[in-house]
């Protein structure tokens, strides 16, 4: 086969590859339309529902919230004094160590 042929026969490939690559992109872009459909009708549903469910929350009081805050702090305050105190007697004896 001659080197004419040859680059006319490549040619050829590349033109036919270049047809299949646009008809399957047509495929594609055609196929794509439903699925936004389906994707919008899936998003609007996870919205209703999520509406839903918040109107179902049972949200706490102010009283409620300030009660429990205040069990967390007192809490945070007890252990970081344990921890301030074990911190303290731990670096006493690593003083004697010396």
């Amino acid at each position: 086969m001659s080197k004419k042929a040859r680059t006319t026969e490549q040619a050829q490939e590349t033109v036919n590859g270049a047809k299949a690559a646009k008809v399957s992109n047509a495929k594609e872009k055609s196929s794509k339309k439903p699925e936004k459909k389906k994707e919008r009708k899936k998003l609007s549903k996870t919205v209703r529902e999520t509406a839903s469910e918040i109107k179902k929350v049972n949200w706490p009081t102010f009283k409620e919230v300030a009660k429990k805050t205040g069990v967390v702090l007192t809490v945070v305050l007890v252990f970081g004094v344990v921890l301030l105190g074990v911190d303290y007697l731990l670096g006493l004896l690593f003083g004697l160590l010396k």
